[in-house]
């Protein structure tokens, strides 16, 4: 790069964020606004008492009528009456805010689906500010709520990156990012022609290590593809800087190479000012209520004598989260982190920090259920959120979203490696446990079994929950499915429904699975795979209205196969998917499953049965809700200790299935992947 002149440099901050989030921060001082609501602690409950079923969109897959852009799609009324009707009372609408990078005076694309973020103002791509508001608008018309999102871990290559690499003033201070002296650029690999960085290689990360420049390998390496990415660490070319002095830097990147990671602990705290500027930005100028933390447990790294830098479960992460999620709750918002770490990073993190957290414990074993039939594992996860302490209520219950179905286990492969586990007849050493079932998930969900789901690197398996679905079925070609394997396939969906929202928290779907999406071909997203990202796959583009004849979205993402269709159609059909989840999320409005107390989870003989055991609020009684993963018939007598006796009732039929008796004693009986929610009313009122 070669030195801009002053007014570019000029132009250069006008257009930065750090510069834009402190001219924000000029207008709050003072405001008596900020100390009228609790922030120290978390409120799970009050924030699902916002809104607790949720839409997540995903931007670059929503097909639009020609001449609209995807935020005017999104506000549509029409939408908006289907979405309401189903019981959808938030829209998570996904980043949208400019992302990508700047080089040469030109704006580059996004390199991760809007998570490099670059600017505040709304990414063109996706319509404009007024049209995110007037989402914000038409959501309140509807008794619901927008989330939006932060990145508090990194940006994109914007402006801010681009004024670090050149040394101006504080903007080296946002970024952990060290200058390499020029003598020591013979251990750099060379940045190839048209690139502006290179990945170093374990040999320069262990040597850069020992000369005291940065802090050394991490603990994992997080989208590792050998010869793209084998490191956090990349090199960039040669910078000439505002003082005319050539520099390289090396700079940590917990994701993508685009994605420079921010320093939480510089002397400047100009990554706190941009972030907390940032999220302000979203409450008080787009009317967002609540906001994602993405990647929010990466905030502190530290070098150690041995082994890997420590940069999991590292408390300057706790300290940055404490303040983000209080900024916003002070803010009179709410807060949720997309964590995939250690089931103890996530209860502590939950101390202080985010409100809600994205339900990483137990999505990865309710897949594992439904592919093996068998749900031990998913019941040893349900119980490990009680050993830490964390309230079900305060978790995000998730079918399909934008990631891949994670198989990393972190929980098992870090801190609790050596713990002994019982499992199947045996005992585990944590991480043995881990590899047998990431080798199960692995074994039915891709390959020869299922070769339309693809492995994400070393992270998990890229699929849509339709794929999932038909993975447990040993489809092995999508295009042999019929009718009838759709109705098979929509009924195993709505049993994920069940599982997922007929508990404590948050239920939430994306579009995939409202029209449910098949994964488009590999092909046909080939432009998009080859930094190995094989998730394009599961993100193909969904029409929800339909209002288009569109073979693909404005970003060029390929439709995917819709096995429901549209869901305003659907909601013409009774026994369709939207249909039938309009009718069990209206029992689950009714009773108040977001605020109950999950207080049992018994053991099974069946090896397909989960069942879990709920206090309603308000004194509605004990709820049962029983879950056949299993491809068989199964009949079982679950005892329910210390449940007042009286009449039990199927919550989704509207009917008396006989009493519970003295003894506790209930009988379930279920098909092939049916479920049942039963209410035990308890003790009758006396008429006069």
């Amino acid at each position: 790069m070669t030195l801009p002149i002053k007014d570019d440099i000029e132009n250069l901050v006008s257009s930065s964020m750090l510069h834009q989030a402190r001219q924000f921060a000029e207008n709050y001082g003072g405001q008596g606004r900020f100390w009228q609501r609790p922030y120290a602690e978390p409120r799970p409950r009050s924030a699902s008492a916002f809104a607790s079923v949720w839409f997540t969109a995903y931007p670059p897959s929503v097909i639009t009528r020609e001449g609209d852009s995807v935020l005017k799609t999104l506000g549509d009324p029409q939408l908006w009456s289907a979405l309401s009707s189903i019981g959808v009372r938030g829209i998570h609408v996904g980043p949208t805010k400019r992302s990508g990078g700047l080089k040469d005076g030109a704006y580059t694309p996004t390199i991760d689906g809007n998570f490099d973020r670059i600017g505040f103002d709304i990414d063109p791509a996706f319509g404009t500010t007024e049209e995110f508001v007037a989402i914000s608008r038409m959501a309140a018309a509807f008794n619901a709520i927008v989330i939006d999102d932060v990145i508090p871990s990194h940006t994109g290559k914007g402006a801010d990156f681009r004024l670090a690499e050149m040394k101006v003033g504080s903007y080296p201070g946002l970024y952990h990012m060290v200058e390499i002296p020029e003598e020591e650029w013979s251990h750099l690999p060379e940045v190839a022609e048209g690139r502006d960085a290179v990945n170093l290689g374990t040999e320069a990360v262990d040597y850069l290590k020992e000369k005291g420049f940065i802090v050394g390998q991490l603990q994992r390496v997080i989208f590792f593809e050998p010869g793209v990415k084998e490191t956090d660490w990349s090199a960039t070319a040669p910078v000439e800087g505002v003082d005319g002095k050539l520099r390289r830097w090396v700079y940590l990147h917990y994701f993508k190479e685009g994605q420079p990671s921010l320093n939480w602990l510089d002397p400047t705290f100009a990554a706190q000012q941009m972030i907390i500027g940032d999220a302000l930005h979203s409450i008080d100028q787009l009317g967002a209520r609540g906001l994602r933390l993405d990647a929010n447990g990466f905030l502190g790294v530290e070098r150690r004598l041995d082994g890997p830098a420590w940069s999991e479960s590292h408390p300057l992460s706790l300290t940055g989260n404490a303040l983000l999620a209080g900024m916003v709750r002070k803010a009179g918002g709410f807060s949720f982190q997309e964590l995939n770490l250690t089931v103890d990073d996530i209860a502590a993190m939950s101390k202080g920090g985010a409100d809600l957290s994205y339900d990483f414990i137990t999505r990865p074993a309710y897949h594992h259920a439904l592919l093996t039939g068998n749900t031990e594992w998913l019941r040893m996860m349900l119980r490990t959120v009680h050993e830490f302490g964390i309230d079900p209520a305060s978790l995000i219950h998730a079918l399909q979203n934008h990631d891949e179905l994670t198989t990393e286990l972190v929980h098992f492969w870090t801190l609790h490696a050596d713990d002994i586990y019982s499992f199947s007849g045996q005992t585990w050493q944590g991480r043995t446990l881990r590899m047998h079932l990431r080798d199960v998930i692995r074994e039915r969900l891709s390959g020869a079994n299922a070769p339309y789901n693809l492995p994400f690197v070393t992270n998990g398996i890229a699929c849509t929950t339709a794929s999932v679905i038909t993975a447990a079925l040993n489809i092995a070609d999508l295009d042999t499915i019929d009718d009838d394997t759709v109705k098979l396939i929509r009924k195993i969906h709505l049993l994920l429904v069940m599982y997922n929202a007929f508990q404590p928290g948050i239920f939430a779907l994306s579009g995939w699975d409202l029209v449910g999406a098949l994964p488009v071909s590999p092909d046909d997203v080939q432009h998009l795979m080859g930094d190995g990202d094989t998730r394009w796959i599961e993100r193909g583009a969904y029409d929800l209205t339909g209002q288009s004849d569109a073979a693909q979205s404005a970003e060029g993402i390929p439709r995917a196969r819709a096995l429901y269709g549209p869901v305003t159609e659907q909601l013409t059909q009774p026994d369709s998917f939207a249909s039938q989840l309009k009718r069990l999320l209206a029992v689950r409005e009714a009773y108040g499953f977001a605020a109950s107390r999950q207080v049992l989870i018994p053991d099974t003989t069946a090896l397909g049965l989960l069942v879990m055991v709920h206090e309603l609020p308000d004194g509605r009684g004990t709820q049962v809700t029983a879950l056949n993963f299993g491809d068989t018939a199964l009949e079982e007598v679950i005892v329910l200790p210390n449940v007042t006796p009286g009449p039990v009732v199927d919550m989704i039929g509207e009917t008396i299935e006989g009493d519970l008796q003295e003894d506790g004693a209930l009988t379930i009986n279920l098909e092939p992947y049916e479920g049942l929610a039963l209410r035990i009313v308890g003790t009758l009122p006396v008429l006069a």
